[in-house]
């Protein structure tokens, strides 16, 4: 009698499934751990594909990428992908099983007792498993996309009473901006005596000072007619008194004292002449061009690269200033001058209603208000001033200073004037966890990650201001923040949610605000204190390294002004408060890499200047107007900063603290992505390279190479040559910052995922957590792949034609249906829109393509009726194109960058619509000023979607690209 063959039950093969999924997922985080960036070799380096099995066919056959995890990168290995993957199918598969009836006398065979259920419960779940991650791959949105209209639009407008302002006599008779090597040398002179020292690249450093020059010699010219020349020249377009300020007018500085010093200096060499200043309107595009250029190069620094107002929000300067004040008010570090000019700046851009905007076209609010409130008060505004009753009746009217958002409360607490109970956690102890952990804060976009890395610090350690409880400014600043509340009996822990609606652009959202309700917990329960003290002195051990790391790395100008003052001010506390400490002073020493010192008085910019970013789009528009060898020195000159800006590559930078820390073994360590061979935004000294900016770098070197005055320096050894081995660097620093889903992002590759930003802690900024890919720099990293690709067609054309494909893809997917594309560092469609249909041009994009169509029809319909395009900010707040265009302080809506840049969008695409070219054209010609200047007009620059920056040279640059280009394009159609 033969007995029926019994298969395993599900429930018997259950466990074996589930024990197989957690050895794989066991052995492979064992993987990640023990050959994380190993081998170093190949650390940041991704194989070439569109996909899981076609980065790992190269990965084998090529021999790309690390073992394990790559910290740089932010990405594993792609077996190491797969095995996860394996275990996510087998975690499907086993919950099918859990649900899925069993046949038991179906069995595979005799031999192999499973059910063939099992099996096709197995395929199916690999099925479902394969269809889901296509949906994610193919038709969810992008991460990167950066979403549609905001539901709730900004409708509060900035207002100023109808006041000009002088400033002090001082500042015009004796401020200027040295830069390189002198700005070095006044520098050493002022600090002589201390233990600082200066490192690093000196060229493109420049700082205000007081000092006269050390040949003696001024610039000044005793000839009333000239000088009255130079003012009319620098005003921009303005007819108030040189010197003055009336933001009713215009809240945006025209850098007349930048620019009449550097005119004044250019007038006085020998040969040297002004543009005519008649008022007579060019009568071609070639003359407009050639006047334009030239007013340009009087504007060009000694070491070749531009300099200008790179300044604007307003939370930026009260955090130097508290921290100078906490650290003992040092006046090498702020001279009694330079506080005055600081205090100017604050009382001049002070609203009607007594605040002040988070930058200085927006709206009073909470954060600006509040921080610009403390640093008045802290240079010595008394109480009782008009300025300060003001101020404070709008703090009062909001709530008080409770309902600031995080980052002004962070500063409020280490001046001790709001308890930390008030604050949320920002523990150091997540730096410990292993670097592939999913939520690790090297995986965070660097600026985010740099500012909280001293803010976790400053926070563990509780800082606070050591003579608070004595120093009888801060004993008024506790009652006079907050709202008839004793300052003692204030319930601190119930505040730390507390923040007004008009901070509040992104708000906190619900997961963050659970895990920061348990982290108070972890922070205030007994339970958890042995733990937390012992693992917190490891934590904050690791934090001190890190920021003198990146002290080291920056030759202590730090990535951004914030981190700058919170890096500074840890050091500070390193050091037990000594200030004679090498360390501090070195940090003291580059604070005048911040000041800027225009119109509205002294302010800090957002970075240490946009140097190598004004001079790259300065060389491009030259060489595209044919204008480089009709002024040999500027490009002369401007080939000489691109030589010496590339990072790591001139011999001041080899010799600075910073190259030691080029080695992949450090760069793991310190989530560093390569920096040698690329270019910053600023100058080599500050040593991190961004996408955009080492393509732009890149794309100038290789216009200057067209240039027979450079050539010729090259071949006599005037100018220090940049050879294929540096340009093949660039290209190598390019092609590494190349995301998965074909774009490029900003300072590194995107480490982290799109569900990061439901845990941004800001509540005033948006999309801070990642480094998302942009539009601007994809399409500065295709164009310029695209210009080395036609001079050097042999090298490395595999590599480079499969990077141009992915990123014109990615193009293609974040353009809007309207055909647009949002611009997340400029304002806005217009600037994005140029970006997106240059990179879909130069990476291969036929010009008749619909993407195209769509993106010129969308400029097309945005022309003003005076020939014009313009936008204000709030297309940027809103994420949508402002119907008024830059109505408030363009002309008629429109304005002359915004034309600019929608003008070399069309020009680019060939458009048809030859009228409409030739009449953004005339708008330009007819705006440009008698000396070859153009207006200073609205804000031109973005970042983090809610905060305006300045960009003064944009006004010169981009009109001379765009004329250029066009008469390119359409020549003598345009003067007809």
């Amino acid at each position: 009698m033969s007995s029926e063959l019994v298969c395993y039950s599900g429930h018997e093969i259950l466990p074996l499934i589930c024990c197989l999924a957690f050895a794989i997922l066991v052995t492979s985080c064992f993987s990640c751990f023990s050959f994380q960036g190993t081998p170093p070799i190949k650390l940041g380096k991704r194989p070439l594909g569109n996909g899981l099995w076609s980065y790992l066919l190269d990965y084998y056959q090529s021999s790309v990428g690390v073992w394990g995890y790559d910290p740089v990168q932010g990405a594993f290995a792609a077996p190491l992908r797969l095995r996860f993957h394996m275990v996510g199918w087998l975690i499907l598969w086993a919950s099918l099983l859990t649900v899925t009836p069993f046949d038991s006398r179906k069995c595979l065979s005799s031999k192999f007792r499973i059910p063939l259920s099992v099996l096709q419960s197995g395929v199916v779940s690999l099925f479902l498993y394969s269809f889901f991650q296509y949906i994610v791959n193919h038709f969810l949105p992008p991460v990167s996309h950066p979403g549609g209209a905001c539901e709730h639009k900004i409708r509060r407008i900035p207002q100023w009473t109808d006041t000009t302002t002088e400033l002090p006599a001082f500042a015009t008779q004796n401020w200027r901006c040295a830069v390189a090597e002198e700005s070095h040398d006044i520098s050493e002179k002022r600090f002589e005596g201390t233990t600082a020292a200066l490192t690093g690249e000196p060229l493109g450093r420049q700082m205000w000072t007081n000092q006269p020059k050390s040949n003696g010699k001024s610039d000044t010219t005793t000839d009333d007619k000239q000088e009255e020349l130079i003012k009319e020249m620098a005003a921009g377009g303005r007819t108030d008194k040189p010197g003055t300020f009336n933001p009713s007018k215009n809240p945006n500085s025209c850098d007349q004292l930048f620019r009449a010093n550097q005119i004044r200096s250019y007038l006085a060499k020998p040969g040297n002449q002004a543009p005519d200043n008649s008022t007579e309107k060019q009568k071609s595009v070639k003359e407009a061009l050639h006047k334009a250029a030239h007013f340009y190069s009087m504007l060009q620094m000694d070491d070749g690269h531009w300099g200008g107002d790179y300044a604007g929000p307003h939370f930026l300067m009260p955090g130097l200033i508290v921290v100078w004040y906490i650290m003992g008010k040092p006046t090498l570090m702020m001279d009694e001058q330079a506080q005055q000019l600081m205090k100017h700046y604050i009382l001049v851009h002070q609203q009607s209603d007594g605040g002040w905007g988070t930058h200085i076209e927006s709206p009073s609010t909470m954060f600006g208000t509040t921080l610009m409130y403390v640093a008045m008060r802290l240079l010595g505004v008394p109480e009782d001033d008009s300025a300060a009753v003001a101020g404070r009746k709008f703090l009062h009217a909001q709530g008080g200073a409770i309902m600031t958002s995080s980052w002004a409360k962070f500063y409020l607490c280490l001046l001790g004037v709001m308890d930390w109970k008030a604050h949320n956690s920002v523990p150091p102890e997540m730096w410990l966890l292993p670097n592939f952990t999913p939520f690790h804060p090297g995986r965070m976009w660097c600026h985010a990650r740099m500012v909280y890395l001293p803010m976790s610090y400053l926070y563990s350690r509780r800082y606070v201001y050591t003579q608070a409880k004595t120093d009888p400014v801060i004993s008024s600043l506790r009652k006079e923040l907050y709202v008839e509340q004793d300052y003692d009996t204030i319930p601190w822990s119930s505040t730390r949610h507390w923040v007004a609606p008009m901070d509040n652009y992104s708000p906190i959202p619900p997961l963050m605000k659970f895990i920061q309700n348990v982290l108070a917990c972890y922070e205030n329960w007994a339970v958890f204190q042995p733990f937390k003290n012992f693992v917190r002195r490891y934590a904050n051990d690791f934090c001190a390294d890190y920021m003198a790391v990146e002290d080291l790395q920056t030759n202590y100008i730090d990535i951004g002004p914030v981190n700058k003052v919170l890096n500074m001010l840890s050091a500070f506390e390193v050091a037990d408060s000594d200030l004679q400490n090498q360390h501090v002073m070195n940090h003291m020493l580059r604070v005048q890499d911040y000041l800027w010192i225009a119109d509205d008085g002294m302010k800090m910019q957002g970075y240490n200047g946009s140097q190598l970013w004004d001079t790259a789009f300065a060389m491009q528009a030259y060489n595209e107007a044919d204008l480089l060898d009709e002024f040999p020195e500027v490009s002369k000159k401007a080939w000489t900063y691109f030589e010496r800006s590339q990072l790591l590559c001139s011999e001041a930078a080899q010799a600075s603290p910073a190259y030691k820390y080029e080695s992949a073994e450090l760069r793991k360590q310190y989530y560093r992505h390569v920096s040698e061979g690329g270019w910053p935004f600023s100058t080599s000294a500050q040593g991190w390279p961004i996408s955009d900016c080492t393509a732009d770098g890149l794309k100038g070197v290789l216009c200057l190479l067209k240039s027979k005055a450079v050539q010729e320096g090259v071949n006599k050894n005037t100018l220090k040559p940049i050879d294929g081995e540096r340009l093949g660097k660039a290209i190598s620093v390019i092609l590494s910052y190349q995301n998965e889903d074909g774009g490029w992002a900003t300072y590194e590759n995107n480490r982290g995922f799109g569900w990061y930003e439901s845990l941004n802690p800001s509540e005033a900024f948006g999309d801070i957590m990642i480094d998302y890919s942009y539009v601007e720099c994809s399409m500065a990293c295709l164009t310029a792949l695209y210009e080395f690709q036609q001079r050097f067609p042999k090298t490395r054309c595999r590599e480079v034609q499969h990077s141009m494909d992915n990123g014109r893809n990615f193009l293609k997917s974040i353009q809007r249906e309207d055909g647009s594309w949002y611009g997340s560092w400029a304002i806005c469609f217009c600037n994005g829109t140029w970006f997106g249909i240059e990179g879909l041009v130069k990476s291969g994009e036929p010009l008749d393509s619909v993407p195209l169509q769509k993106a010129c029809h969308f400029l097309l319909k945005q022309q003003r009726p005076n020939g014009g395009w313009g936008e204000d900010f709030s297309s940027c707040l809103d994420k949508d194109y402002g119907q008024n265009g830059m109505d408030t302080y363009g002309d008629e809506g429109s304005s002359v960058v915004n034309t600019s840049w929608a003008l070399l969008a069309l020009a680019c695409a060939e458009c048809k619509d030859t009228e409409a070219i030739k009449r953004g054209i005339q708008y330009l010609m007819k705006r440009q000023l008698p000396c070859g200047d153009w207006p200073q007009e609205g804000i031109l620059g973005v970042f983090n979607r809610s905060c305006g920056i300045t960009y003064t040279s944009y006004r010169n640059v981009f009109p001379i690209w765009a004329m250029g280009r066009c008469q390119s394009v359409y020549g003598k159609q345009l003067d007809e």
